[in-house]
């Protein structure tokens, strides 16, 4: 028997919890992969083209995985997932396609990694459904990438260590920028002569580079050229090779002598606007779009004039423009992800049908007579807020008025059907107009209660008495980060403290629990109510009033949430597994057999009495039984976040990839 990893202080409970282990580990775990079901958006970062068929489309994000559109992006479906690591599998940035003009089904992709400088350069021979990786650019950070026009054999990708070559389309790489180059590093951006496969311009984090025989030596074309500018993309016109426009943190600039002198463009952007991306029409070469982090811009004389064409707050990563359908333009952009224009780029609309790429920061599963899922949604400002589904993520409908872009982390449901959001800043309820119409409405005004000794004179002597007041209200504006408001007494972690209502939300009372101030999760029932934060965990017994230490094994660590059973039990998952108390906190079970103990959530499934439990670090959810902690595996094939029943149906939240939903069931 396995007694060391075992936390008990119930006698005669070893025998009873090894039994039902060992019959969980008989469970078979399902393994076909969850179903994304939306919300539809998020961030998109590069396109590419199939050239025999423009309507075919590739589409790179920022969770590793490559989208494809068979009718020129109005609708989207997940391809497959680009893996350099297969541990880290949500953590890379597509930001390069190419398919290659002569071999359509063959296709070149760039990954990076935006917490450390990793990434790779992988192939596809089956038209982006597999990949392999290329052993020379292993773990190479890859931030351009460009093909030859006049000898598609030839490839060069710019990488944080310097510029690599490729004369076999990717197979094998040699670098062609000096080794150990001060200057040549961090290249941003390339782009190849379309007559001379020899003649390769570079764009580094401080100004721009080029090399005129295939890299044997490189001279810096800074002329025109405000030092220490970032160079983030650059054309060349494929009538006149002589004329180069790059974009810079400084501006965008024209040569018209092939990078020996520049001069920097009017009009757009200011220092304060970078353009990530220029992009040439091909039905007209004196149209060029410049997408930039403050919205699109559209030059119709080559660059002596421009006019902003979106709003600016759209940060754009990439343009698309239809060779075969004049006016069709194509944006891939931070939260909003796609979006389509067939006027020249005068209106767009959102089109992001099938692709999914939102980070979900908190997911509800209503109860009532019309049960429906809702996900708050994290970092999407405007294009985020709250969504809802009445038809298990077949549809979604944003519900934002009044949120003005907050971060949702997390939902509650009162007893009375009233839906709570806590969000970046505050406590907000979901109103239903007499027409109705819905829109959130702050519901977070503190209220501070207490006693104090008030001195009066009685017969000319100071008499002190015992007084109660209450302070001003104010308004709760900090990041609340849990809601447990499923009882009368209703309970708020936030980073100013702890806070309970028990007038349905019209005044909150309280602050810092015991000393602390970031809780992280909290579980109410019958006026017992639980906070834990990563390094312990608190109780009251008095809704709120008083707060006191639970004890907790020794050997816990980093505590992630709490949940409180209908039978009475407390849950705890941490960052070393999951932990049982049947009374109250006084002693605990450690489920040690579980196949991983990183746990992110934990769940009730009303209709089978099953526990749920997942986890950001595996792709598997865990079905816990609540009486016998037997337990099955459910593969996902998605890092998990929120785990949630609806209707029979479990729902999990991603990291970054919206929401899934088990298939067949």
């Amino acid at each position: 028997m396995d007694r060391k990893l075992r936390v008990s202080r119930f006698a005669g409970w070893s025998c009873f919890l090894l039994f039902f282990f060992g019959l969980s580990a008989a469970l078979k775990a399902e393994n076909s992969r969850w179903l994304t079901v939306g919300p539809d958006g998020g961030d998109a970062r590069a396109f590419a083209a199939d050239p025999a068929n423009p309507e075919h489309l590739y589409l790179g994000g920022t969770t590793s995985w490559v989208y494809e559109s068979r009718d020129g992006g109005a609708t989207w479906h997940r391809l497959s997932r680009i893996v350099p690591n297969p541990r880290t599998l949500d953590n890379f940035i597509v930001d390069h396609l190419i398919v290659d003009p002569e071999i359509p089904q063959r296709i070149y992709a760039a990954v990076w990694r935006v917490d450390q400088p990793d990434g790779g350069f992988f192939i596809s021979e089956d038209a982006g459904h597999t990949w392999h990786a290329i052993a020379d650019l292993a773990g190479q950070s890859i931030r351009s990438l460009a093909q030859s026009k006049a000898d598609p054999r030839v490839l060069v990708a710019g990488t944080l260590q310097g510029v690599f070559r490729s004369e076999d389309r990717g197979e094998h790489w040699q670098p062609i920028s000096p080794a150990g180059s001060r200057e040549i590093h961090e290249v941003e951006s390339l782009a190849i002569d379309p007559r001379d496969p020899d003649v390769v311009y570079a764009g580094t984090w401080h100004l721009p580079w080029k090399t005129s025989d295939g890299g044997k030596s490189w001279k810096n074309i800074k002329r025109g050229v405000i030092d220490d500018s970032d160079v983030f993309s650059i054309i060349i016109d494929p009538k006149q090779a002589k004329t180069v426009y790059i974009s810079a943190c400084s501006g965008i600039y024209k040569s018209e002598t092939a990078g020996e002198l520049f001069h920097k463009v009017q009009g757009i952007p200011s220092t304060a606007r970078r353009t990530r991306v220029l992009s040439q029409d091909p039905h007209n070469r004196a149209v060029i779009y410049a997408g930039t982090t403050e919205g699109l811009y559209r030059t119709e004389d080559a660059g002596r004039t421009w006019h902003l064409l979106t709003g600016p707050d759209l940060i754009i990563n990439d343009v698309y423009l239809d060779p075969a359908r004049a006016g069709r333009v194509l944006l891939a952009t931070d939260r909003g992800g796609v979006l389509a224009s067939d006027d020249n780029g005068r209106t767009f609309v959102a089109s992001n049908a099938g692709f999914s790429s939102r980070k979900i920061g908190a997911l509800l599963a209503t109860q009532g007579a019309k049960p429906e899922l809702m996900a708050g949604i994290v970092n999407d400002k405007q294009h985020g807020g709250v969504f809802v589904s009445g038809d298990e993520g077949e549809h979604w409908r944003q519900m934002a008025d009044g949120l003005d872009g907050r971060d949702i982390f997390a939902l509650g449901q009162a007893s009375d059907g009233a839906v709570l959001a806590g969000t970046s800043h505050g406590i907000f309820q979901l109103v239903t107009q007499q027409d109705g119409s819905q829109h959130w409405q702050i519901e977070s005004d503190i209220v501070n209660h207490g006693t104090r000794i008030v001195t009066t004179r009685v017969n000319g002597k100071p008499v002190g008495r015992m007084q109660e007041y209450t302070l001003p209200a104010r308004e709760l504006s900090a990041r609340v980060t849990a809601l447990d408001v499923h009882t009368d007494a209703w309970l708020a972690a936030t980073d100013d403290g702890l806070f309970t209502s028990v007038d349905h939300g019209k005044s909150w009372q309280g602050g810092i629990g015991y000393g602390a101030e970031a809780y992280e999760s909290v579980a109410v029932m019958d006026g017992w109510m639980v906070a834990v934060r990563r390094e312990g965990a608190v109780f009251s017994t008095d809704r709120g009033a008083h707060w006191d230490p639970m004890a907790l094994p020794e050997r816990i660590r980093t505590i992630h949430v709490a949940m409180i059973a209908p039978n009475g039990d407390l849950w705890i998952g941490a960052g070393d597994g999951v932990y049982v108390s049947r009374n109250r906190g006084k002693s605990w079970f450690w489920l040690d057999r579980l196949p991983f103990h990183f746990m992110d959530d934990l769940s009730m499934d009303p209709a089978t009495g099953k526990v749920l439990a997942g986890s950001r670090l595996d792709t598997r959810m865990l079905v816990i039984d609540e009486q016998t902690f037997a337990h099955s595996t459910v593969e996902t094939g998605y890092p998990l976040y929120r785990v949630r029943a609806l209707a029979g149906k479990w729902f999990a939240a991603t990291m970054q990839n919206g929401v899934i939903e088990q298939p067949g069931k």
